[in-house]
């Protein structure tokens, strides 16, 4: 098993520190274009090794012959997120470089599966299947796992308990259209709205939309990296060990949920393939709505794009 990595910055490096401590492939390449970081990180993260146990070969390089006939490729590359910038106001600058590494990527691994990170999530995802031609079970988006693991968190503060006992479920798309499902999300098998009056779901509703922006703002000169690693790395695990479990990821609609021609995060299989199956869960025609209305801003900046 070969992974690449692209983007050598905090979430790039940590996914990859990641996926080498969990020996999820024999060889983890970390690709950037500032001459010097990726090789400089990968080495440093391969010289942990004899402490953490792993044998997985880090590479850190500028060039994507290095990358050739990797199995899985994620994509982290972009610019982050700066205080008071929304997804949107990355698209552009994004999808440019989104296009080019997915270019360069396929080029030299035609049969890798494509787990994207880089935002604004959904129209990156849409760029990378376009861009690389590939079927839409071989081009996946990383949000929903992150979006569940905020709202699990948010959750597990609020009534003091394990985060191990809560469950979450957070459909659409990666914005502040999201749509957190109260009903399907659970504390020990537990439905929410059975433990918690509806303003204080409503509040964790909230914080979990703004979940991204909060660490920003705390930050003020980065965002997000640990949480988004840990949410690629779990995609990637279970596509390495065709655990097929059931995640919230970013997949092409066509026609599931009454959606076509966008993608959006709902729940999927994950296995070997990479996307095996749609799971359709049963929505209140508010939650519909809902998802209705975070597809259409999905679509609206699609449409943006100049491809």
């Amino acid at each position: 098993m070969k992974i690449t990595v692209i983007g050598a910055g905090n979430v790039g490096a940590t996914a990859a520190q990641r996926i080498a401590e969990k020996e999820f492939a024999n060889e983890v390449v970390l690709i950037d274009v500032i001459e010097g970081l990726p090789q400089g990180k990968g080495l440093d993260m391969y010289e942990s090794a004899p402490v953490e146990d792993f044998d997985s070969r880090v590479i850190g390089t500028n060039s994507y012959n290095e990358t050739a006939n990797s199995d899985i490729v994620l994509l982290t590359a972009g610019i982050a997120r700066k205080p008071g910038m929304s997804r949107d106001d990355l698209q552009k600058t994004n999808a440019d470089i989104v296009k080019s590494c997915t270019e360069q990527a396929v080029a030299k691994s035609p049969q890798a599966i494509i787990v994207v990170v880089s935002n604004p999530l959904d129209v990156m995802t849409y760029v990378a299947m376009k861009v690389s031609g590939f079927e839409r079970h071989r081009v996946i988006g990383m949000a929903g796992v992150l979006d569940s693991a905020r709202f699990r968190t948010f959750i597990a503060m609020e009534m003091n308990v394990s985060v191990e006992d809560v469950s979450a479920f957070v459909l659409g798309g990666h914005g502040d259209s999201m749509v957190p499902l109260p009903r399907y999300s659970t504390v020990a098998g537990i439905p929410l709205p059975d433990l918690m009056d509806q303003a204080t779901i409503d509040r964790l509703v909230k914080r979990t939309r703004d979940g991204g922006i909060e660490i920003v703002n705390y930050l003020k000169t980065g965002s997000a990296y640990y949480a988004p690693s840990s949410s690629a790395v779990q995609m990637i695990e279970s596509i390495v060990k065709n655990k097929k479990r059931i995640l919230p990821c970013s997949v092409w609609l066509k026609g599931e949920y009454g959606l076509s021609d966008v993608f959006v995060g709902v729940p999927v299989k994950l296995g070997k393939n990479g996307m095996e199956e749609i799971i359709q869960i049963k929505l209140t025609a508010d939650e519909q709505a809902a998802l209705n209305k975070s597809a259409a801003d999905v679509k609206a900046s699609i449409a943006k794009l100049a491809l």
